[in-house]
This record gives C-alpha cells, structure tokens and sequence, in this order.
C-alpha cells in the first residue's frame, strides 16, 4: 500500500504465509519441516511487512515494467530480521504482476537446517519467492473528475 505521496505504508503493507498450507512433492518431508524446523504448531506463520521500495517508479506505470526493491521485517520462527527482496513487477490493465526473491539464512531465524541421517541435509541458505498480483487504485483526482 502506498499513500498519495508514493511512500509505503507499513502497516498496511504486510504480507503473511500460512507455514501449515506449504507442500512438496513428499507429504512426510513436509511433515518432518513443518513439526521440526519450521515448528509450525507454535510458529504457524510467516510475516514481511514491507517499509520502502526503492526503484519504484512513480507515480506507477500504466504499462511495461520494471524493477526494484522490497525492503522491510521479515518474521520467521519468532524471530525478525530486515530483509531485502529483488522484484520485477509488470503493469497493465489497472494493475500489476510482480515476483520478488531473497536469499536468507535458516540459522538466522533460531531454526536448524533439517538432516536426515548422514546422507541427506539441507543447506542453510535458502531462496524465498513471493508472487503477487495488485490493483492501482483510482486517484482522487479521478474519482471525482469521473462522470456521474
């Protein structure tokens, strides 16, 4: 959400994931995640809310795209840390599609990277992915220069 100035509004800028509703192609991996790292029971979400976009065009396009950054808190396991995300977002027909990426660290959110047996691990490091799609929302300007 950004106000009439272009800045974003963190408070109404917040994006939440249900942990429980996360799926892979092996219902007892996600199992294993969910119950012991993720600790989905006592932590059942995760939370960016977002507090600028730099590179942000504004005032928004109407076509094309572009790139930028989310820059915000990202909560995880109880923990939060500021976290930095890489968008390209596409506009038109009065909105957007946009994917934005980060890399973070397990370790950093207080949770341990999953093994299983001396064969099978994860790396601490792991990509994030959000896809969203918006809507630009009509200007003042153009709620009341709109016929009646």
């Amino acid at each position: 959400m950004l106000d009439a100035d272009g800045a974003v509004v963190p408070d109404q800028s917040k994006i939440t994931v249900d942990l429980a509703s996360l799926t892979s192609d092996s219902s007892t991996r996600d199992n294993y995640i969910k119950r012991n790292t993720l600790q989905t029971a006592q932590f059942p979400t995760a939370e960016f809310t977002v507090s600028s976009a730099p590179g942000l065009p504004l005032p928004l396009p109407t076509s094309g795209s572009a790139t930028f950054q989310l820059v915000g808190d990202l909560t995880v396991h109880g923990v939060t840390r500021p976290t930095t995300w890489d968008a390209t977002a596409t506009f038109g027909d009065g909105g957007f599609t946009s994917t934005a990426t980060t890399t973070v660290l397990i370790s950093d959110f207080r949770m341990e990277p999953p093994k299983a047996g001396p064969v099978l691990s994860i790396e601490d490091s792991v990509r994030l992915e959000l896809d969203v799609k918006g809507a630009v929302a009509p200007s003042i300007a153009e709620l009341l220069s709109a016929p009646s």
